[in-house]
């Protein structure tokens, strides 16, 4: 995990070396002043010296300089190190997001991908810049103020281990049950983020039903939860710093007790009052650095959640990948399917809802595909695209197998119009051209025709630079299927499908779409699911879908003569009494 997440500081090695560099010079600068400062009192001021007091005043302002450049350096490179692993870790979380199928994506929920592309990047991001600064500061400024100390009086540093061992049983003690805490607070935040996402998302659902009182409760439970765990983290916390500073403060009387009496029985020969002070000073050192360290575990705990999370994203391989020496090229429109069985979640013992299809369709068909709420239509077109891929037998596009396809060259040939409308913020081009990215103005304006969008974007004041709010909140259902139809036809496909796509459009306009289709994209094969049977009775056959299986593939009247389900629906929709999900 620790290697996954370090192969991100790629181009910010460099400034992550010269962080602990920097620390390391602070450090030592910082342990030379005490040392200074004692041959000042001793050989200085206590000798009447003024001439060695100005030299060795001088080197200890040299030594904070050079300290103090130390710590700039270690803030402005360890701050640059951070913020470039957390920029690479999004960039590559984000761009491996993009690989996911289908399949990949319905394992990780919309706020849960959120919270990791945020939260959990930022407290990495906080733990690496403690590392680097405070993970090498700290232990060095440890093991170097001890060193001092033993050097100038062994027996009274002495009294530093027993305070050291005091504080780590401490640590031993606490630290495990702060850090199970933090650990168990973050994922709290998908919870929260998910709250968020779905209420602002559905907003106008939640006020519609004036539910805004419930969401709110919604979010305080959320939120409250996360409270709860940090309360209990920061009152074990709490417990620790009074008991850590107990400890210094108790350390400090003791060494000033322990070193007075050396020196006045010693006569300032056993340990001076130079040395006495310098011991208090490295004393400090020491046991803040032991409290440095306690936070760095903590911190590390902390992130060590995130970074599992994240890992689980890097980790995560797309279930669907184009073979090594793919075929870019489409014969042509023509889809078999053969002997086609599809479960979702199918390692994991998904149940099929997909059985036995096999069907054959010429280039330039127009297929529609009628079914009940559940028949599996739109799992039976994503297959065609290879948004997911079958469970047993195969699907044939242009004579090949979708498999055999290179991914971006097959999508790029069946455009789909999925079930549910999905338009970005930008301009009307903007939103088109995601069909062809190139595509002139003067195409655009074709594809609108021939998807009957021209009809309400020339009525706006700025045309096809009207600006589409996100999610198209700012255009009707209606107009919006229409939007999306042009923005496929754009691709010019030798397959096209719609999934329900005409669903919020007027029964006069969904007929001049289906007559453009079938004058002007002759050659393209349609494949067209509804729920109006007036939307499909002209194709040239149509598909019955019931329980995942295949119960009728005919044209419109003979599906009338032979097909009970066909007929019961027909009935309903032009005056008969039964309902379309109406058990038969």
């Amino acid at each position: 995990m620790l290697r996954r997440i370090l192969r991100e500081v790629r181009e910010y090695r460099l400034v992550s070396v010269l962080t602990p560099i920097s620390m390391i010079l602070e450090v030592a600068m910082e342990m030379v002043v005490p040392y200074l400062m004692a041959s000042i009192i001793d050989d200085g001021i206590y000798a009447g010296n003024m001439p060695h007091i100005i030299k060795v005043g001088l080197w200890m302002l040299l030594a904070a300089f050079v300290g103090l450049l130390g710590g700039l350096g270690g803030g402005f490179f360890g701050a640059k190190a951070s913020a470039g692993l957390a920029k690479n870790l999004r960039e590559t979380m984000y761009n491996h997001i993009q690989t996911f199928s289908f399949s990949n994506i319905d394992r990780f929920s919309t706020a849960g991908l959120i919270t990791r592309l945020t939260t959990d990047v930022t407290n990495v991001q906080n733990a690496y810049q403690m590392i680097l600064r405070m993970a090498f500061r700290a232990p060095s400024s440890m093991i170097v103020a001890l060193c001092m100390a033993f050097y100038i009086n062994a027996r009274i540093a002495s009294i530093y281990l027993i305070a050291l061992a005091f504080l780590v049983v401490m640590m031993i003690i606490l630290l495990p049950r702060t850090s199970k805490l933090f650990s168990e607070a973050f994922p709290k935040y998908d919870e929260l983020n998910a709250s968020v996402q779905e209420n602002v998302s559905a907003i106008r659902v939640v006020k519609a039903y004036v539910r805004e009182e419930e969401q709110t409760k919604r979010f305080h439970r959320a939120s409250g939860n996360i409270y709860k765990l940090f309360v209990k983290a920061e009152n074990l916390m709490v417990v620790a710093m009074p008991i850590m500073s107990a400890t210094v403060y108790t350390t400090i009387m003791v060494i000033s007790w322990i070193g007075a009496k050396m020196i006045v029985d010693s006569g300032n020969t056993a340990l001076t009052t130079g040395e006495l002070m310098s011991l208090l000073t490295y004393c400090m050192n020491i046991l803040m650095s032991l409290m440095m360290v306690a936070m760095i575990f903590i911190m590390l705990t902390m992130s060590g959640a995130s970074a599992k999370r994240i890992c689980e994203v890097l980790s995560e391989q797309s279930d669907l990948t184009s073979p090594e020496h793919a075929k870019t090229e489409m014969r042509d429109g023509s889809i078999e399917f053969r002997n086609v069985s599809f479960a979702y979640n199918f390692k994991d013992g998904g149940k099929p809802v997909l059985h036995g299809i096999n069907l054959k369709i010429a280039p330039g068909e127009t297929i529609g595909i009628m079914g009940g709420t559940g028949s599996s239509k739109t799992s039976l077109v994503n297959l065609i695209s290879r948004l997911y891929d079958v469970t047993e037998g195969s699907v044939l596009v242009g004579g090949s197998d979708v498999r055999e396809y290179d991914l971006e060259a097959l999508r790029n040939q069946v455009s789909v119009v999925l079930q549910k409308n999905e338009l970005f913020s930008g301009t009307i081009l903007e939103n088109l051209r995601w069909g062809k990215a190139d595509a002139t103005e003067e195409e655009c304006r074709e594809a609108c025709r021939r998807a009957c969008a021209d009809e309400f974007i020339e009525k706006m004041p700025e045309g096809y630079e009207t600006k589409i709010e996100q999610g198209g909140s700012n255009v009707s259902g209606g107009q919006k299927q229409r939007l999306c139809i042009a923005r496929a036809l754009l691709k010019s496909p030798k397959i096209l499908i719609l999934d329900d796509s005409t669903s919020a459009v007027d029964t006069a306009t969904d007929a001049k779409i289906r007559k453009a289709f079938r004058e002007e994209l002759p050659g393209v094969t349609k494949l067209i699911i509804a729920q109006r049977i007036s939307s499909i009775q002209d194709a040239d056959r149509i598909l019955v879908l019931d329980g995942g299986e295949v119960k009728g593939f005919a044209p419109h009247e003979e599906l009338l003569a032979t097909n009970e389900i066909y007929r019961e629906v027909y009935e309903s929709q032009t005056g008969g009494a039964r309902d379309f999900d109406e058990a038969g």
